[in-house]
């Protein structure tokens, strides 16, 4: 592997941008060495960076952009580590590689800027979530699913493409009870949609979205307020759908018409059924297996963008499942 070394020079030299660049006694540097494999010296703004070729120009790259990020502020370990992650994918990737960024990559445009998958499963998933119908996203939490999915939907609601959003969840607890939780069913229900309104207010703004909910055109729904009904010319989201039985995971399945589009996001290692109960994501995974125009993306703990440590416990409970299971 040819060794490189390469200089750096960030202009304008502000104090106070490259402080923010680099982080607590040089930690958001530490942190790219670490997730690159390279070594990183600096005096002032002039950078000099040692390590494999490739590894050398994605540093380049991230210190460029995270220089440019710094106008806003300081730049958080979280910041950093999304560009690292970005970065080596992009420059890691052969010419001939099909998941390689392209020219038509889907991008999508929001209030806050612009949306693009963050390596080839990313990537994947925003295409076919343009392409196909009905789409599952299934892997582990932190790859994106949710807040991809809602911004395709949001991006379909811009341009006319459907007439209403539809972000549906089971109110399936993870060991709580809804019944002690105060509040009507509505209330009761609302702490288990937060993501999906987080995302929404990201994307459209808290006063927008209040008014597209009292218009109908935005509704959040428990799943089991779908049944008898049929949709036309929607965006339908069913999120953690792990938590869903083999008959509700039909029935929503067949609720969608015209027009529509279907999204099934779900991670199978966070099954909160009674032990007894399969879920109807593994189960739907398994039927549907092989039917034709349903995109099915499963993503890994690689596609994590969280905390670095959430993609290694990720790892560590997937090895000893694995182990469990042998």
């Amino acid at each position: 592997m040819a060794v490189a070394s390469q200089s750096l020079l960030l202009e304008p030299a502000e104090p106070e941008r490259l402080a923010h660049l680099c982080g607590p006694e040089d930690a958001n540097l530490r942190q790219i060495e670490q997730g690159l494999g390279v070594a990183i010296h600096n005096r002032g703004n002039r950078f000099q960076l040692h390590g494999p070729d490739a590894a050398v120009s994605a540093a380049f790259t991230v210190l460029r952009e995270l220089y440019d990020a710094s106008r806003s502020g300081p730049v958080t370990p979280e910041r950093v580590h999304i560009g690292v992650r970005s970065a080596a994918r992009d420059v890691s990737v052969d010419d001939d590689d099909p998941d390689a960024p392209s020219a038509d990559e889907p991008v999508i445009k929001t209030r806050r800027g612009l949306i693009r998958g963050r390596g080839p499963n990313q990537r994947r998933y925003l295409k076919s979530l343009a392409e196909f119908d009905l789409n599952f996203g299934v892997g582990p939490a932190g790859t994106g699913k949710t807040y991809l999915a809602v911004a395709s939907a949001v991006a379909a609601l811009e341009a006319d493409r459907v007439r209403r959003l539809l972000l549906v969840r089971p109110a399936v607890e993870a060991g709580e009870r809804l019944g002690f939780l105060p509040g009507d069913l509505a209330q009761k229900i609302d702490p288990y949609l937060r993501p999906l309104y987080d995302a929404l207010y990201e994307m459209l703004g808290f006063e927008r979205v209040a008014r597209l909910i009292e218009r109908n055109v935005i509704e959040i729904a428990p799943l089991a307020y779908m049944r008898g009904r049929t949709l036309n010319e929607s965006f339908i989201i069913l999120d953690e759908a792990q938590n869903t039985t083999v008959e509700q995971m039909k029935m929503f399945l067949t609720r969608f018409g015209y027009g529509s589009t279907v999204v099934v996001n779900g991670d199978t290692s966070q099954i909160d059924l009674p032990r007894h109960q399969k879920s109807g994501l593994r189960h739907a995974l398994e039927v549907l297996d092989g039917v034709g125009d349903i995109s099915i993306t499963r993503f890994t703990s690689q596609d994590v963008i969280r905390h670095p440590l959430v993609q290694r416990i990720v790892e560590a409970y997937q090895r000893h499942e694995d182990a469990a299971e042998s």
